[in-house]
């Protein structure tokens, strides 16, 4: 059977193939090919640029320029190959050494530097830094830009809401007013917090051999800093060196992005259920779009399907987060494999955070506000101003402020005339009466309408 997104083992090659597309040149097993044979041709020119290393003569520009082809052309059927090296070596980055031996044999002025492929490094060495770019290009060019469209949409919707008055619901009970744009403002200050921690994760890399000592590079020269000389490498690729390491980067790094992800996504979370709860009450309805269909059965139904969707992807996403957090920092010794089949499974994490953004971006795109739901539900609850009233009677002196509201409002549901009947008979100064008088649920925002930007630029 051909492979297509009908019959793909996992939904990210399926049913969300258009979601997550452009992520399979970064994360699947193409891409760590590719990124492989990056690290390879970008160490051998290193390698030529060191006037220690005299057996290797620095590359001219046309050679560099073919070395540079080897990645910026690199295809399927380059792909293909290594891995039908790889049916005889059973070693995939011995593969992409003898597949580049192969390329630099098409250019005769390369062939002395042939052996100088793989230079002194362990699989692992081209492993750590292929895997560190990858996670590199999925956060900056992917969940990054994502998450600032959703900060950019949960913003707006702050902005342009920041004085609608809202009902809260602590407990799932009624509870003192806020406003829509308060309640999204605290979302968005939540969401750059965390994003800021996503975006300073520093991304490690290693390429000092075997157990990390530089055992065979300082054999062969040891009058060179390899430390030094690896740093300058590793800071053009982008990545910062991690001084300690044995044959394998101890993966800390990971982990660290992948609890910073997962505290995104739990935000996510929280926001999903937030707003499917506000359609449940009535308070947001959804624009509905022509053709679609909410229930096969129930032909009225328009269902908050984006915001579930992306809750259970985000399950997902988490759960495979946090196995890498709690697997990868942890190698028998020196070294063990067991790392290398987890970190094959990079893509899924990310994958499915893709998925589970785009879901609420295009649940938010729908959204819009209920007015008349919203000022309904505040009239009809009279009762929330009982914390405006004790608190205004401890001020003047009232005795047993608390107790007396307790008494007029808990458990049940106030009429205005009930309420203005007992502010009558407070003794308070008649100007602070006459402002309980006046207050409403509606009003009673305290500082909602401010806080709901302060925190937005």
């Amino acid at each position: 059977m051909t492979l297509t997104t009908l019959n793909a083992l996992c939904p990210l090659d399926g049913r969300y193939h258009s979601k997550t597309a452009s992520l399979g040149p970064v994360f699947s097993e193409y891409g760590l090919i590719r990124h492989r044979i990056k690290v390879e041709i970008e160490w051998l020119k290193h390698l030529a640029e060191h006037p220690g290393i005299s057996e290797l003569d620095p590359f001219a520009s046309e050679d560099v320029s073919f070395l540079d082809a080897i990645v910026s052309d690199f295809s399927e059927q380059d792909a293909a190959r290594i891995k039908e090296i790889e049916s005889t070596t059973n070693h995939d980055v011995k593969a992409v050494e003898y597949f580049l031996k192969e390329s630099l044999a098409r250019r005769p002025a390369l062939l002395p530097a042939a052996e100088f492929v793989h230079f002194a490094c362990t699989s692992e060495d081209i492993n750590n830094l292929s895997y560190a770019m990858m996670i590199k290009q999925g956060r900056d060019d992917f969940m990054l830009p994502l998450m600032d469209r959703l900060i950019d949409s949960v913003s707006g919707f702050a902005r342009q809401h920041a004085d609608v008055a809202m009902l809260s619901r602590t407990h799932g009970q009624t509870a003192s007013p806020t406003t829509v744009g308060k309640e999204f403002g605290n979302f968005a200050y939540r969401f750059k917090h965390v994003r800021q921690q996503v975006a300073d994760v520093v991304i490690e890399g290693k390429i000092n051999g075997a157990v990390g000592n530089y055992n065979a590079h300082v054999v062969a020269y040891p009058d060179i800093d390899w430390p030094g000389f690896a740093r300058v490498f590793l800071d053009d690729l982008g990545i910062t060196q991690h001084p300690m390491t044995t044959q394998i980067e101890p993966h800390d790094y990971i982990a660290e992005l992948s609890h910073a992800l997962i505290r995104f996504n739990t935000v996510l979370k929280d926001l999903n259920r937030d707003i499917w709860g506000y359609i449940s009450l009535g308070y947001f309805g959804q624009r509905m779009v022509e053709g679609e269909v909410g229930s096969s059965t129930m032909p009225h139904k328009v269902n908050p399907i984006d915001f579930e969707n992306s809750e259970g992807n985000l399950g997902i996403a988490n759960a495979i987060f946090g196995f890498f957090a709690d697997k990868l920092p942890v190698s028998r010794w020196q070294r063990d494999l067991s790392d290398s089949t987890v970190l094959r499974n990079l893509g899924l994490g990310f994958g499915y955070s893709v998925v589970a953004l785009e879901s609420t971006l295009k649940g938010l795109g729908k959204l819009n506000v209920n007015h008349v739901r919203l000022r309904e539900d505040l009239d009809q609850s009279l009762e929330v101003l009982a914390e405006a009233i004790q608190t205004v009677m401890r001020r003047y002196g009232v005795e047993a402020p608390y107790e007396k509201l307790k008494a007029l409002t808990r458990g049940r549901r106030l009429d205005q005339a009930t309420l203005n009947a007992f502010i009558e008979t407070l003794d308070i100064p008649e100007s602070a009466r006459r402002d309980l008088l006046a207050l409403t649920p509606a009003t009673y925002i305290g500082n909602a309408t401010d806080a709901a930007t302060r925190f937005l630029d």
